[in-house]
């Protein structure tokens, strides 16, 4: 079982907006490479925070409210929120380093 829950347009805000926690959103795609170079190391976040972090992917094809909502036009995006704002955004399938470091401000 996967570590990262999935969201949809429904259940995006009560999942990532009214979190108590961050939460580190993944969009994705079914078909898009990079988002499944990235996958495993959204992954390893997921385990390595938990309790700390929320880790959530959503299907951008599947969701296009939320996407176009927060101007995704690249994917993989991975955006961060805390207390129901987006304060950090990582484009691009990027090596877990960055992705922790960049995570690791908002805890």
């Amino acid at each position: 079982m996967s570590a990262a829950a999935q969201v949809t347009d429904s259940s995006f805000k009560q999942e990532v907006l009214e979190s108590d926690v961050p939460v580190l959103v993944d969009f994705w795609a079914p078909w898009c490479g990079p988002c499944r170079m990235v996958a495993p190391v959204v992954e390893e976040i997921a385990e390595q925070y938990i309790g700390q972090v929320k880790v959530v992917k959503l299907n951008t094809d599947e969701n296009p409210g939320v996407a176009s909502q927060y101007g995704i036009r690249s994917i993989p995006t991975l955006m961060i929120f805390k207390a129901g704002e987006r304060v950090d955004m990582v484009v691009g399938a990027v090596p877990k380093t960055t992705l922790a470091t960049t995570l690791e401000k908002y805890l």
